[in-house]
């Protein structure tokens, strides 16, 4: 993953260059996807950002997925930008409107659920969103993360993320949906400390299948 909207224009360059390479080898070696982040309009290039949620950042977004694609022209594997909380896209109507915007072919989706949930009203809505998710974006899934988000009870709103099985994201919906694509989308976890908690993961995962 590198930042290619942020504040440094020479440091875009190379990473847009980066991205190239990485969808091209992607491209060589059959993976189903290059999975990005649109990156943010501050220093930290994964960080919240003023600008990332606007009109400006959205077109930015489109034209630099744009000259990702052409450059390659891929034909067997998939550029995708990783659903966010504080940069597009953030939603699934965000998404289709990027999907619809950059109008390649071969850009498709990897979906984060857990990355979606950035208030309470998604946190305890998220069977909801998991759904519209799956409804409208079903067809350019191409592969999906597999965390957890817990919300404390502290002020202000304080959400974590947190190991699959110890926080509310409804697994039982999210593998249902999931489960209706095509078999031979990946579901990868990631974020993990040590090879154990890995192992936990897995089983819990694998247990609301």
């Amino acid at each position: 993953m590198e930042q290619s909207h942020g504040p440094d224009e020479n440091a875009r360059r190379a990473a847009i260059e980066y991205c190239q390479n990485r969808l091209a080898l992607a491209d060589r070696i059959g993976a189903r996807c290059c999975v990005n982040i649109a990156g943010s309009r501050g220093e930290q290039w994964d960080g919240p950002h003023p600008d990332n949620l606007t009109e400006d950042t959205f077109d930015l977004i489109v034209d630099t997925v744009r000259t990702i694609i052409d450059a390659v022209n891929p034909t067997r594997t998939y550029y995708t930008l990783e659903t966010m909380p504080w940069m597009y896209p953030d939603s699934p109507d965000a998404y289709l409107r990027l999907l619809a915007a950059i109008d390649r072919s071969q850009f498709a989706v990897h979906l984060d659920p857990a990355n979606l949930i950035c208030s309470p009203q998604r946190y305890f809505g998220n069977a909801a969103l998991i759904k519209e998710c799956f409804e409208k974006l079903g067809q350019f899934i191409r592969s999906c993360h597999a965390k957890d988000v817990a919300l404390s009870p502290h002020m202000t709103t304080h959400l974590d993320e947190v190991r699959p099985g110890l926080g509310g994201l409804d697994y039982s919906v999210f593998l249902k949906e999931l489960h209706k694509l095509e078999p031979d989308i990946c579901l990868m976890l990631e974020h993990l400390p040590t090879e154990h908690e890995y192992v936990l993961a897995g089983e819990y995962v694998r247990s609301r299948i």
